[in-house]
């Protein structure tokens, strides 16, 4: 005869097995909490998760970029700023929301891997896979001369953005505004001030960096899609964490 407190039925081993799934369940809370956790450092933030309604376009993710390949440390296409920079953005969303108008990002937080991979590619004068769309004006040879390539970037300090305008009225996904360049685009015509864009196009550009400067990002003179937070913390130290 079967004893009464075996098998299935038995209420011991019932209680051992929820027992036994409990642990496993708080054991895989735990391990997650703290893999989460050590995805950012302190004080960094993925945009998404303070923006949600934010267009990510992270170029140098993929193969659309000056390089003409991923590049080294961008492994998902997540972006990460800092919590300040972060949220002085939300604050620009906001305000371009009222109007059908939100942010898209090409670039934010970029580790210094990346920044040595721009180096690297720089320096090897054979690669100009990309140079009719990117650099057809200017002799590979001068790109660090000319300040397009650098060995450290504000980006590495995790408070520096590049974006641009999107409608996000327009039929289908939300529809670049004009700016007169396009994003990374190594000449003169990408400048802020340069007056050989169309109207349109100057207007785009100033109401981006009235926006932006408006809630304490600083332009860059060369580079229309560029701001740095005026106040970053950390204005001395490059991350070289991947984004993932």
């Amino acid at each position: 005869m079967r004893s009464s407190l075996s098998g299935q039925g038995n209420p011991l081993h019932m209680r051992e097995n929820i027992t036994l799934t409990a642990v496993f369940f708080i054991a895989l809370f735990l391990f997650t909490t703290v893999a989460t956790a050590r995805d950012l450092p302190d004080g960094f933030v993925y945009v998404d998760t303070v923006i949600t309604d934010i267009v990510v376009d992270l170029r140098y993710g993929t193969q659309n970029n000056f390089v003409g390949r991923p590049i080294d440390g961008y492994l998902s296409p997540r972006c990460i700023l800092t919590k300040q920079a972060a949220n002085a953005l939300k604050k620009v969303q906001l305000d371009l929301k009222a109007f059908g108008l939100g942010l898209k990002v090409f670039d934010a937080y970029r580790p210094q891997r990346a920044v040595d991979h721009f180096v690297r590619w720089a320096k090897d004068l054979s690669d100009t896979k990309m140079k009719a769309i990117y650099y057809p004006n200017v002799d590979k040879k001068d790109l660090f001369k000319k300040k397009y390539i650098a060995h450290k970037s504000s980006h590495s300090r995790g408070s520096t953005v590049d974006l641009t305008l999107v409608d996000i009225c327009s039929q289908g996904k939300p529809k670049e505004l004009d700016m007169g360049s396009g994003f990374d685009f190594f000449g003169p015509v990408s400048w802020p001030s340069d007056l050989s864009v169309g109207a349109a196009s100057r207007a785009h550009r100033m109401l981006l960096q009235r926006l932006m400067m408006g809630h304490g990002f600083m332009p860059y003179t060369q580079e229309w899609w560029h701001f740095t937070l005026k106040d970053e913390p950390h204005p001395h130290t490059y991350f070289d964490f991947p984004v993932q």
